[in-house]
């Protein structure tokens, strides 16, 4: 009888079912948009030519490979306009805007763009 006890506990112990782990709940990431995305996104797509037209003679001009980088420069920030061409070619089109202050902190896009557009009395 003795021998039995060891072997019924260890059968018992094997029977026994491991403790569900409950699953963990992914969240979703919450997608911000921005409250005026009609101003960001009015300069994506225009051509230099646009730009020029929207914002005067650029600060700055640089050309690397087949893209160009525009800045244009006011008394409270900076804005830098990326163009390049379509896969297919064609002429090149803004598709990235950045915008920072005169020190290089972080602003905010929309208030640049119209600061820039709307330039101070000097």
């Amino acid at each position: 009888m003795r021998r039995f006890v060891p072997a019924i506990t260890l059968l018992l112990a094997a029977c026994a079912t491991a403790p569900q782990q409950p699953v963990p709940q992914v969240q979703q990431p919450r997608v911000i948009t921005p409250s005026r995305p009609e101003r960001t996104s009015s300069l994506v797509g225009l051509t230099a030519s646009e730009l020029v037209g929207h914002f005067g003679n650029p600060a700055l001009q640089v050309r690397e490979g087949t893209s160009l980088k525009l800045q244009f420069r006011g008394p409270r920030c900076v804005l830098d306009a990326y163009l390049y061409p379509p896969p297919a070619g064609g002429m090149q089109r803004v598709t990235y805007v950045d915008t920072r202050s005169p020190s290089g902190a972080d602003t905010d896009q929309l208030a640049c763009i119209s600061a820039l557009e709307t330039p101070s009395p000097r």
